[in-house]
């Protein structure tokens, strides 16, 4: 049996850039509504600023923008290939892009009204997601809150092989334990909010399901 090779994630995301449109609005658990629901979850105030974390191409925002065409969104991904798509789609926007890991990138404190994060935050364990929900909560103004909408083990004994096996592929390729590579390691939604109460959040709220996804707002 040939063991998936695991790719680094921006490298991953960059390879398939020309399908990712496409994939995420056909292969994804509620798509393409997810996108119009979670945009219309976000605030509506003219120059609202938000920051979507794994902005990717904006799917999200596509929906957004026709809403509020003057929110000032800043995106941080670490694909160039899709934020680049992103940059030419809304042009016209304000939008900014950081090209880094949200994990390592300061976010400023009582910075943002909002922000959002699809599909991408499934790839992370509950213990490296709760200082960046610290540092996420600490950058809302007052009032400000997170829209979540991602993809989640249907139960723990799910969560516990994926996590398992992302160490297995590691060592059987010999990539170092902290180094990013693709490959979905979804928490449950229960240990979501876990993480999320324990990053600062305390009004935690499931919001719609479509099979295993999952739009959460936490403030």
């Amino acid at each position: 049996m040939t063991e998936q090779k695991l790719e680094p994630m921006g490298e991953f995301f960059n390879r398939r850039a020309d399908g990712y449109e496409e994939h995420q609005r056909s292969a994804v658990d509620g798509a393409p509504e997810l996108y119009d629901f979670t945009a219309s979850l976000l605030p509506d105030r003219p120059g609202a600023e938000i920051l979507d974390l794994g902005c990717g191409t904006g799917l999200e925002l596509d929906a957004y923008f026709p809403r509020n065409p003057t929110a000032a969104v800043t995106g941080i991904d670490l694909s160039e290939a899709l934020t680049d798509e992103l940059l030419k789609k809304h042009a016209d926007k304000n939008v900014a892009v950081i090209l880094a890991s949200y994990f390592d990138e300061p976010f400023g404190v009582s910075a943002f009204d909002a922000a959002v994060s699809v599909m991408s935050l499934h790839h992370f364990e509950k213990e490296r997601k709760i200082p960046l929900y610290r540092k996420l909560k600490e950058s809302l103004k007052p009032g400000g809150f997170f829209i979540l909408t991602d993809y989640f083990a249907p139960d723990e004994k799910f969560e516990t092989f994926r996590f398992a096996e992302l160490r297995r592929l590691k060592e059987h390729w010999g990539i170092p334990e902290d180094e990013f590579c693709h490959y979905d390691t979804p928490l449950t939604a229960e240990h979501e909010t876990e993480a999320l109460r324990a990053g600062g959040f305390t009004e935690i709220e499931a919001l719609r399901r479509w099979g295993n996804t999952v739009t959460i707002r936490a403030k």
